[in-house]
């Protein structure tokens, strides 16, 4: 698990590396609109951040004071970094991901039990929490939705609910191009971040 400390400095160097492009470019590439001409504003679970240029911070644009959370921040920066809009428009397995092997038993505990766990025996609760965060249902499993969190990165959600003889099951893809732009360990964070605002949705 990465530190605090590890955040903070992964952030920074984003932050500096985004800073030497030019704010239109970051916006084009990674289709963040642009809020006037020193700003990107991102709808992102919920909530919606001011992202300022080009010292890059983030702001709730709701809440100036509520805190925005570090790892969701480089997630984003980074995202902002690489991304090219250019989907490959097929679903894979985070095993897939070049270099995912490594991480894939943290990647199941962050991410996938959680999401089997919460949803498992309770599918009409992920579908209600699923609508609130704009999702879109797809035709899989027992219950499976598509969620853009950020806009050329989307993930598949889905849930086959457990009965007496059959355990319940649970996985997440991705389109095939994050391998381009997120690093497993980014890749897992962009699964795992929305299952638990799911759970707290469906409270």
């Amino acid at each position: 698990m990465a530190r605090v400390d590890d955040f903070k400095q992964a952030r920074a160097l984003a932050a500096q590396e985004l800073a030497k492009e030019k704010l239109d470019d970051i916006s084009r590439r990674s289709g963040i609109p642009m809020a006037g001409p020193d700003a990107l504003r991102l709808p992102f679970l919920g909530r919606v951040y001011r992202i300022a240029y080009p010292s890059f911070e983030f702001t709730d644009a709701a809440d100036a004071a509520a805190q925005v959370p570090l790892q969701e921040q480089v997630l984003i920066l980074h995202y902002m970094q690489k991304v090219r809009p250019l989907l490959k428009g097929q679903w894979v397995a985070y095993r897939e991901i070049p270099g995912a092997g490594f991480y894939f038993a943290a990647f199941v505990k962050r991410a996938v039990d959680p999401l089997k766990k919460a949803f498992g025996q309770n599918v009409e609760g992920l579908r209600k929490a699923a609508a609130k965060l704009g999702a879109t249902a797809m035709d899989t499993g027992n219950a499976a939705f598509r969620f853009d969190l950020l806009p050329y990165a989307p993930i598949q959600m889905v849930v086959w609910e457990g009965d007496e003889e059959f355990p319940a099951e649970a996985n997440i893809l991705f389109d095939a191009s994050v391998g381009d732009y997120l690093s497993p360990e980014d890749a897992a964070w962009l699964a795992s971040l929305p299952v638990y605002r799911l759970m707290a949705l469906s409270r």
